[in-house]
């Protein structure tokens, strides 16, 4: 039973590598020729909502359209400048009208017309430039290519020579523009550079490619992938941005999961259907519910796109329950009319055998400052309104043996916060914040005020690490990584093991330090509950992979349990360091930039019930450097998509490896590699 997970997911790999080995399909970008044959038949019965969506694309068709064609291409961001952005992008989309009138028809005025769209761009178009550059050749990229893929495979008059030069162009100017991606922007842009790549590979019919492109969907860093930008309850990467973005990024990694699957790649069921939750909660946000989220969601452009109905088909088809999505589509529908056309599968004629309900992850969910119920006020507490002397509260408190509870606001401290024993210090959820001034000589949030710290409770608030409270309207572009600082959030540090004792931390939100956001060296009996450690850890000196979410050192008999440590830019989400008796349990430790956890020299160390995935390396990692590690237990968890082995052990003593759930770790079908070598991981 040990390796049982393992095999099951070497299976599904080589399942998956088999089917990619095969030949492309064609005609087989958006649809295959079942595919279009069954829609056709459904126009010639006149069946609704197909014939309706025909009416209105031959009305737009019909009209007269004039291109222009340009040999350099120019969008800046919002569309300054824009020269011939909008001509190559109206021209992509009447291409692909033209072509699919043309199957449906079968008048060849539509395929003439589409043709000549394509054939003025292809030998013409040299170069794109300015800010959206990339974004603009992943727009149209796909669309030009599902327009070419019908005339080449339809005896559409589309002549060897035209093919040849729109082969040539897409080769030259559009693949090596897209081809190193752009995962730092937000991920709508990689969404639609997969989305094009994926449709130029199977024009192209280049394998490698296509390939290439599934495994930046399944382990971009940064803000890349699928699980980069969908969260495991739904979330996504530019919720707190804007509703018209996020619909824009997971129509472009829908239509990429659509080519995918047309070519028998399989990418919407993976991460429990996370396009799915992605859809549902964003459109169930825009219909009006009101969904938890990590940040504030942003209300701008809550206006529904024609995002909808290929989604809402395909889950419906597989027996997949998606109301909101659903009803999305119904609401946008009679405004829509290539997106219901192309939404037809021959699969998707057989009713589905059973249905079934998301079910979002509950792994470490909800977690950070107001997870809780609102702390009541503790007895003996003394009350710090914004504007108190915090500091001058917690010497006094701690002196009493009373606690200090820090009303909601934003409490700026002049200097790091020095903590003495006995202090407990309570907030009242995510409208408690403790900031540093960023004029302070300061560089950590909090600190110890004594090396043999004693009996702390921190509880139920916000340490905002940044060196400004107002994220603004796009939190990619202030990233920590991005920010030009060097920040740290809780460093208690003594000079051996265990001189520190009985620290808590409960219900906190600790975020966007550069440094740690949690280091804890040389305690025992620590306690870390209900807490959100988020995009602490980026690249300042020392330097990147040295600074996690949470790195814990020297310390023992620590309980790390029901809290999310996700998204550091560099770091892991938990690097423990010659530690021992530690348990790691209900956790969700995802989209770090290093390891997900991290242990090297530490013994009895426990690791379970998790969700640990959409790591850039390992999900979970134990390495050798001296002595090595021992009596290590890394069991049930669900470890998935990480961009390393699920689960790597080097040199470790005693490793107990079972009972977890792998999916699509690595590129290689072994989800976990464990070494008994006593060798050192060399840098990169």
């Amino acid at each position: 039973m040990k390796f049982l997970s393992v095999f099951i997911a070497s299976v599904l790999f080589i399942t998956t590598f088999k089917t990619q080995a095969q030949p492309f399909i064609h005609p087989g970008i958006n649809q295959t020729s079942a595919d279009l044959s069954v829609m056709k038949s459904k126009l010639l019965k006149g069946e609704e909502p197909y014939i309706s969506a025909f009416e209105s694309l031959k009305a737009a068709t019909d009209t007269s359209f004039n291109y222009k064609a340009y040999t350099h291409v120019l969008r800046g961001p919002y569309g300054r400048p824009n020269i011939g952005g909008d001509d190559l992008s109206r021209s992509a989309n009447m291409a692909y009208n033209y072509a699919l009138m043309w199957y449906i028809t079968q008048d060849r005025n539509y395929a003439n017309k589409a043709i000549e769209i394509i054939n003025a761009w292809s030998p013409r178009l040299w170069d794109f430039d300015y800010n959206d550059a990339k974004l603009l050749a992943a727009w149209t990229g796909h669309v030009l290519c599902n327009a070419a893929e019908i005339l080449r495979y339809t005896n559409a008059g589309w002549k060897a020579k035209d093919v040849d030069a729109f082969s040539n162009m897409l080769m030259t100017v559009y693949y090596p523009l897209m081809r190193h991606y752009f995962p730092q922007a937000n991920g709508n842009w990689d969404g639609a550079i997969i989305h094009s790549i994926i449709a130029i590979a199977i024009f192209m019919d280049n394998r490698p490619m296509f390939n290439n492109a599934v495994d930046h969907f399944l382990h971009s860093p940064v803000n890349g992938s699928l699980f980069k930008y969908i969260y495991p309850d739904g979330q996504c990467q530019e919720t707190a941005r804007d509703q018209a973005h996020v619909q824009l990024g997971l129509g472009e990694f829908a239509g990429a999961a659509q080519i995918a699957y047309t070519q028998g790649v399989d990418l919407f069921s993976i991460g429990n259907n996370r396009l799915a939750l992605g859809y549902e909660y964003t459109a169930g946000f825009i219909l009006g519910e009101d969904p938890h989220a990590y940040g504030v969601k942003s209300e701008r452009a809550k206006t529904l796109r024609d995002d909808y109905e290929y989604v809402y088909r395909h889950y419906t088809a597989k027996g997949v329950e998606i109301p909101f999505t659903k009803q999305a589509a119904d609401s946008v529908r009679s405004k829509a009319s290539r997106s219901i056309l192309t939404s037809v599968r021959f699969a998707f004629q057989k009713k589905p055998v059973s249905k079934t309900s998301l079910v979002k992850s509950t792994i470490g969910y909800v977690a950070g400052a107001g997870a809780a119920d609102k702390t009541a006020n503790p007895a003996n507490t003394i009350t710090v309104n914004v504007g108190d002397d915090v500091q001058e509260a917690i010497n006094k408190a701690a002196s009493i043996g009373q606690g200090v509870l820090l009303k909601a606001g934003i409490h700026t401290l002049q200097a790091s916060l020095k903590i003495p024993s006995g202090t407990a210090i309570y907030g009242e959820g995510l409208g408690t914040v403790l900031f540093l001034d960023p004029k302070s000589a300061n560089r950590d949030v909090i600190i110890n005020a004594e090396k043999d710290l004693q009996d702390i409770t921190i509880e139920n608030l916000v340490i905002e690490c940044s060196n400004k409270t107002d994220r603004g309207t796009d939190p990619n572009s202030s990233r920590s990584f991005k920010g030009g600082y060097n920040r740290g959030g809780i460093v208690f540090r003594a000079d051996h093991d265990g001189q520190m004792k009985h620290i808590t931390l409960k219900n906190i939100t600790v975020q966007n330090a550069t440094y740690n956001g949690v280091f804890i060296s040389g305690a025992e009996n620590v306690t870390i509950e209900g807490c959100d450690f988020t995009e602490n850890g980026s690249n300042v000196v020392p330097g990147p992979k040295l600074q996690h979410n949470l790195l814990l050192s020297h310390c023992r008999q620590v309980k790390i349990t029901g809290s999310r440590l996700d998204t550091s830019p560099y770091g892991s989400g938990i690097s423990l360091d010659h530690c021992s008796a530690v348990s790691v349990s209900d956790c969700e430790i995802a989209r770090n930039g290093y390891h997900g956890i991290l242990v090297a020299e530490s013994n009895d160390i426990s690791i379970r019930n998790s969700l640990i995935e959409g790591n850039d390396n390992n999900g979970v990692m134990v390495e050798f450097l001296f002595r090595g590690s021992k009596n290590i237990s890394i069991q049930n968890n669900q470890v998935q998509y990480n961009a390393g082995y699920g689960v790597e052990t080097v040199g470790a003593d005693n490793a107990l490896v079972s009972g977890n759930r792998y999916a699509g770790n690595g590129s290689k079908p072994e989800q976990q590699k464990l070494s008994t070598a006593k060798q050192v991981v060399l840098g990169k």
